[in-house]
């Protein structure tokens, strides 16, 4: 844990600080370090008498000085600061520095923000002057020791910002790859509902207008069923009114709770409604019922919908059937009328067979159309896959 973690009230120091330019910040530390480095001359006295030599503040400055461009041009920074203080000791007449910091800390800069090559160079270059040019033995392995210690925390602090640049840009990718499910998401979304509203709104109009194009026949010869065919106009009218504004829900931002979603039990009422088109609907169940997921639930229904709302469309038929078979892990809906429609001769537009096979893939389920084995009409087979129970 650093200081700023373990006192969190320093955090807007350091991010103040951050905020202002390197030049500045690398400018304040020189003028401290060439503070610290002279204060030797201002707290001890001269024991040869009188004013310090001028040679110990002018090396004290140029090792001092440089350390404004360390960011900049941390190699040199560092060969100046070395070359101005090996030149320290030219005359005896200077106050005897315990510690360079200049050079600790421009070998903390090499260290931190220069290339590998240049790094093993400097570090070299800066072990061998020590070792070489330091008189005692004991003054140059502290010299060597403090000046390794620098380097190490050099690259500790690069490796620590590698680390942390490694987070945020995996941090952005994540995001970003968020964001991206998320428009794929909206995007699937956007093709339910499209799917659904195709289904609502063919399933409606088509009975509507097999109802309005036998009113005007039979509105004087048989007035009962004339009015029978208005009254399913207006009952498939309120129903897709139903639907839609349900489906309609799931685009509006509120929390409360939207309305259900049809599903496998509600197909009975679909084969009456569309019965009531003079279309003989026929609809069974066999088998135990199983559970569905809600996706498959509405999958179902939707897909029965589409079948059936084809066959008023163009198959002509008389008579349709719809089967429902409960296996154990599949639910087998079988649709069948005794038209003349076949896959030729539904509308490549639109959603049609090809939004059934897409409702019932996205299901884990299948779907096949054909015409009739045993006789003429066509037949639509849904597969769809029950939940998986533990």
């Amino acid at each position: 844990m650093d200081l700023v973690s373990a006192l969190p009230f320093l955090t807007p120091v350091r991010d103040r600080l951050r905020s202002l330019p390197p030049l500045w910040l690398d400018t304040a530390l020189a003028m401290l370090v060439m503070v610290v480095q002279l204060w030797p001359f201002f707290s001890r006295e001269n024991p040869y008498g009188g004013p310090w030599h001028w040679w110990g503040y002018v090396v004290v400055i140029a090792s001092s000085v440089p350390l404004a461009w360390r960011r900049r041009a941390p190699v040199a920074v560092l060969t100046a600061t070395l070359v101005a203080t090996s030149l320290y000791d030219l005359v005896d007449e200077v106050a005897a520095q315990p510690i360079w910091y200049g050079g600790l800390i421009a070998t903390y800069t090499v260290a931190a923000h220069s290339a590998h090559l240049p790094r093993l160079v400097m570090l070299t270059f800066t072990v061998i002057g020590g070792l070489l040019l330091v008189g005692s033995s004991e003054t140059a392995l502290r010299g060597v020791v403090l000046f390794v210690a620098a380097y190490a925390i050099g690259r500790a602090s690069a490796a620590s910002r590698a680390y942390a640049t490694a987070l945020e840009e995996r941090a952005a990718r994540l995001e970003h790859e968020r964001q991206a499910e998320a428009e794929r998401a909206a995007e699937r979304e956007r093709a339910r509902i499209a799917r659904d509203m195709h289904d609502i709104l063919a399933h409606a109009v088509s009975l509507m207008v097999v109802q309005a194009e036998a009113g005007p026949v039979v509105v004087r010869s048989d007035p009962a069923r004339a009015e029978a065919a208005f009254d399913a106009i207006a009952s498939a009218g309120r129903d897709a009114m139903v639907q839609l504004r349900r489906t309609l829900n799931v685009l509006k931002e509120e929390s409360g709770p939207r309305a259900p979603q049809p599903t496998v039990g509600d197909l009975a009422g679909l084969a009456e409604q569309v019965s009531g088109t003079g279309l003989g609907v026929v609809y069974s169940v066999s088998g135990e019922p199983r559970q569905l997921l809600p996706d498959t639930e509405v999958a179902a229904y939707r897909v029965t919908q589409e079948a059936l709302t084809n066959i008023v469309k163009h198959a002509g038929a008389t008579h349709a059937d719809v089967r429902l078979l409960w296996q154990d892990d599949t639910l087998m809906i079988s649709i069948t009328d005794d038209g003349r429609g076949s896959v030729s001769s539904l509308p490549s537009g639109g959603n049609g067979l090809v939004g059934i096979r897409k409702r019932a893939a996205a299901c884990g389920g299948s779907a096949t159309a054909g015409p009739r084995p045993d006789g003429p009409g066509f037949q639509v087979v849904v597969r769809l896959p029950l939940a998986v129970t533990a």
